[in-house]
């Protein structure tokens, strides 16, 4: 069976993908109405059999533990606002705009698509393309670059499946994922030794902002919303991968998918996570697909560019992308739609469930 029944308790289906590299048509239309389902129907849901080695797993958390354990002096080195474009060390002190984070705590190291520095896109102040920062670690760079390359053709793989689901021409989404803004965060969470409240809200309730999330952790604290809006626990099975959708395959599908709230708890002292955000090209138009509109289901969403939706979102996450726009003499609301950085996809986190 290619999918399992769920755990107790929960409504995150467990599908296996292993057969969507096989020649057997009917196998793999029957995994991608799996996948289609239950992104259809719960937003998150987790997949096995993904075919990228634990070994590699292992090693990228070891490699990010190896980092998170530096004095602040020798992270901050590659502090993210020290970098042309969005790459390396988000301290504990770079916090976005979320009402629910009461006690957050966590840092992070960010990666994108590691292209040369000669890249057109780069030299031409890209913020979103461009080469990685990589630090000083024996190792180090090897084992992300090596992560990052399975976990995106996994990505891929899937965003496959969903077009063979949605009845789109193959390529109608992939073929816009030739140079990505797909980014890859190495989290490292840490509860303050003064919160007592230990479900509280660390990383504060939020969609993802590209098409979907790959998500690996093997410690709880993660939670998601259901399409009836009440909050679920997300197992915790080293074996999986947790993907939910986010907000351009949301707009993409014309809201036959949702982009799904979720937030992360203080259950644990420490939590690591590896989220890879699977991305259109920076320039690619994010608008309905023409196949899934018609008489009754008009296009809701107007279009958008992907890499303006991500630096707008980028400007209420960062603090540091806020003070270099400043510096620069932009609108920080110019780098998307006008007037607001607040997320229209989120709007079920404020009792709306329309976008």
């Amino acid at each position: 069976m290619h999918r399992r029944p769920t755990d107790a308790g929960t409504d995150l289906p467990l599908i296996s993908v292993a057969g969507l590299l096989e020649h057997d048509p009917s196998r793999v239309a029957s995994i991608a109405d799996a996948i289609g389902g239950a992104a259809r129907d719960v937003g998150f849901f987790r997949i096995c059999d993904h075919g990228i080695d634990s070994d590699l797993i292992e090693r990228t958390y070891a490699a990010a533990r190896h980092f998170f354990a530096q004095n602040d002096a020798a992270k901050m080195r590659y502090y993210i606002g020290h970098s042309p474009n969005h790459r390396g060390y988000v301290p504990f002190t770079e916090k976005g705009d979320y009402p629910d984070e009461v006690n957050r705590s966590y840092e992070a190291f960010d990666l994108g698509l590691d292209l040369p520095p000669d890249d057109p896109d780069f030299v031409a102040g890209n913020r979103m393309l461009g080469p990685n920062v990589w630090p000083d670690l024996p190792g180090f760079r090897e084992t992300i670059a090596e992560y990052y390359g399975r976990i995106a053709q996994l990505g891929r793989l899937i965003c496959g499946a969903l077009e063979l689901h949605l009845g789109l021409p193959a390529g109608a989404m992939t073929g816009q994922m030739s140079k990505p803004i797909s980014q890859l965060r190495l989290l490292h969470y840490v509860r303050r030794t003064d919160v007592t409240d230990h479900k509280s809200v660390n990383m504060g309730a939020h969609t993802d902002y590209e098409c979907l999330t790959l998500l690996h952790t093997g410690n709880e604290g993660l939670q998601v919303m259901t399409q009836d809006d009440h909050w679920i626990d997300v197992p915790v099975d080293p074996s999986v991968f947790v993907v939910n959708i986010g907000d351009m395959l949301e707009a993409w599908t014309n809201g036959l998918l949702r982009s799904t709230p979720h937030r992360v708890l203080n259950l644990r002292p420490e939590r690591f996570s590896l989220p890879y955000f699977v991305a259109a090209n920076y320039h690619t138009v994010i608008r309905p697909f023409p196949e899934l509109e018609g008489p009754d289901r008009p296009p809701r969403y107007e279009p958008f560019t992907a890499g303006a939706h991500l630096e707008r979102m980028l400007v209420r996450d960062f603090p540091y992308f806020r003070f270099r726009l400043a510096w620069e003499g932009k609108n920080a609301t110019a780098q998307g739609a006008p007037g607001s950085t607040t997320n229209p996809f989120e709007r079920r986190l404020n009792g709306t469930t329309s976008c």
